[in-house]
C-alpha cells in the first residue's frame, strides 16, 4: 500500500499513532483574510508582526499625580502645574519641582517618571502632598512593556481565541490571514442504524454517532457534510467514499472498521486508495482506520474510520481524529494538557494497553478527586454526559488504588 500511511498489522500505542499523524499530515486547505470579528477559533496562516510598541507611549497605570522622582523629598509637597487625561497629552515638558494631575491611561508628561496614587495623596490648595516612600517608576507603564515593535506576537498555526484577537487589535490589525475551514464528509454504516425520529424496527437502534462526531467537528471549525446512514453493502460504501473524496478535505465514518463479515470499510478504502489499519492498544476504541481515498503517495483525501460504539466514537475522535483535523486545518499545537488528581476509585488495569476511564471531578476535604463512572461499557453514552473528562492510565501502569495520583484530561480540553 502507498500513500501517507504505511500498513502496520500489530497493535500500535496512541503515542506512536499521534507521532505518525504529526509527521505525515500537512495543511490541506487554502488561506483567506478575514476581519477580526470573523477570526474566532480560526487558525492563523502567517506570523503576525507588531508594527508599533504597545503601549505606544509611557502612560499612567492609576489616577493620581505624575512627577519627577528626583523632586520627591520631605514633606513631599509639590505645586500642581497641569492636568492630563487619556487621549490628551501634556503640552511641553514637566517643569522641575512640579506635579501634574493625571488619569489612568493618560500619556506621561515629558520629564515625569513616577505616579502617586490619588488615594495616597492629599490636595492642599494649588499643591499636592505626595507619599515619600515611592520608588522611581512606580505606577508608570513604559512604552513597549507589553509588545515591542518588530516582534512576532502571534505564530502561524495558532488557533485564535479571544485573547489572540484582542492582541491583534492592540497592534492595529483589522484583518488576519487564516486557513479556510476543513470540509469534512461524515456518514455512519450499519443495516441496524436508523435516523432519529424514524420508526425503530426490532433489532435496530438510532444513530447517535453522526451527531456527536458532527458536533465535535463543527466545534473545531470544520464544515460538515452529513451523508447520512449507509447500508452494510461494499459497493454502496465504496461509491460514497469515492464521491465524497472528490469534494472534501477529509472523510470520517463510524462503524464497519472491525474484521467481521459485515465490516466493509476496510475493503472499500483499499479498493480506492490506501489504509493503515491502526489497531490501537487502547480501551475503549481499539479499531480505528486511518488512510486515504484516491491519489497516491500522499495526494489522496485523508480518511478516518471510527468504531461503532458511541463512547468509543467520542473518545477516539477526541484522541485521534481531533489532532488529525487540527493538523489538516493548519494548527501546530494539537497536544492535550493533563493535570494530576487523586483517584477516588479502585481499578484493575491490564498492562500493555492504555485505558481511558470516564470520571467526574469532586472536592473532598479540599482535595480534587476523580470519581469513576460505574460502567466501563463503550455503548453507555450516559457516561459521557455524567463525566467531566478522562482518567488516562498509561500502558505500563498497574492497578489503581484509591488515593493514588492519576492524570486527568477534561472534555473541554479535548473539544477545542
Amino acid at each position: 500500500m502507498t500513500g501517507r500511511f504505511a500498513a502496520d498489522a500489530g497493535l500500535m500505542t496512541i503515542d506512536q499513532a499521534l507521532a505518525r499523524l504529526e509527521a505525515r499530515l500537512a495543511p490541506a486547505v487554502g488561506t483567506e483574510t478575514v476581519p477580526l470579528r470573523q477570526g474566532l477559533f480560526r487558525i492563523l496562516a502567517e506570523d503576525v508582526v507588531a508594527g508599533l510598541d504597545v503601549p505606544p507611549h509611557d502612560n499612567s497605570a492609576v489616577d493620581g499625580w505624575a512627577f519627577r522622582h528626583a523632586d520627591l523629598a520631605e514633606p513631599g509637597k509639590l505645586p500642581v502645574v497641569g492636568r492630563v487625561a487619556a487621549g490628551h497629552p501634556f503640552a511641553g515638558v514637566l517643569p522641575s519641582g512640579g506635579a501634574v494631575r493625571i488619569f489612568t491611561g493618560a500619556p506621561m508628561p515629558a520629564g515625569a517618571d513616577t505616579v502617586a496614587m490619588q488615594e495616597d495623596c492629599k490636595e492642599d490648595g494649588d499643591a499636592v502632598v505626595l507619599p515619600t516612600r515611592l520608588k522611581r517608576g512606580d505606577n508608570a507603564r513604559r512604552a513597549g512593556e507589553d509588545v515591542t515593535s518588530g516582534s512576532v506576537v502571534l505564530r502561524a498555526g495558532t488557533r485564535l481565541r479571544p485573547q489572540e484577537l484582542g492582541l491583534a487589535a492592540a497592534i492595529g490589525r483589522a484583518e488576519l490571514p487564516v486557513y479556510r475551514p476543513l470540509r469534512v464528509a461524515v456518514f455512519s454504516t450499519g443495516d441496524e442504524i436508523r435516523e432519529p425520529g424514524a420508526a425503530l424496527p426490532p433489532g435496530c437502534i438510532y444513530d447517535s454517532n453522526r451527531f456527536t462526531a458532527g458536533a465535535l467537528l463543527r466545534g473545531l471549525g470544520a464544515e460538515v457534510t452529513d451523508l447520512g446512514i449507509l447500508p452494510d453493502r461494499l459497493e454502496v460504501i465504496r461509491d460514497a467514499l469515492a464521491e465524497a473524496a472528490a469534494t472534501h478535505d477529509l472523510i470520517l465514518t463510524s462503524g464497519g472498521v472491525s474484521v467481521g463479515d459485515e465490516d466493509h470499510i476496510k475493503p472499500a478504502v483499499l479498493a480506492l486508495g490506501s489504509l493503515d489499519f491502526w489497531r490501537l492498544a487502547i480501551k475503549p476504541g481499539r479499531p480505528v482506520a486511518i488512510g486515504e481515498i484516491g491519489g497516491g503517495e500522499g495526494t489522496g483525501t485523508p480518511f478516518v474510520g471510527l468504531p461503532g460504539n458511541p463512547v468509543a466514537v467520542m473518545i477516539t475522535f477526541m484522541l485521534i481524529a481531533r489532532p488529525m483535523v487540527l493538523r489538516l486545518m493548519g494548527a501546530t499545537d494539537t497536544g492535550l494538557k493533563r493535570f494530576a488528581v487523586e483517584a477516588g476509585f479502585a481499578c484493575k488495569h491490564k498492562q500493555g494497553r492504555r485505558e481511558y476511564l470516564r470520571a467526574k471531578l469532586v472536592h473532598a476535604d479540599g482535595r480534587l478527586v476523580a470519581a469513576k463512572f460505574p460502567s466501563d461499557g463503550s455503548g453507555v453514552l450516559t457516561s459521557m454526559v455524567w463525566s467531566d473528562g478522562l482518567v488516562d492510565i498509561p500502558e505500563d501502569r498497574g492497578d489503581i488504588a484509591p488515593g493514588e495520583m492519576v492524570e486527568f484530561v477534561t472534555y473541554a480540553e479535548m473539544m477545542r
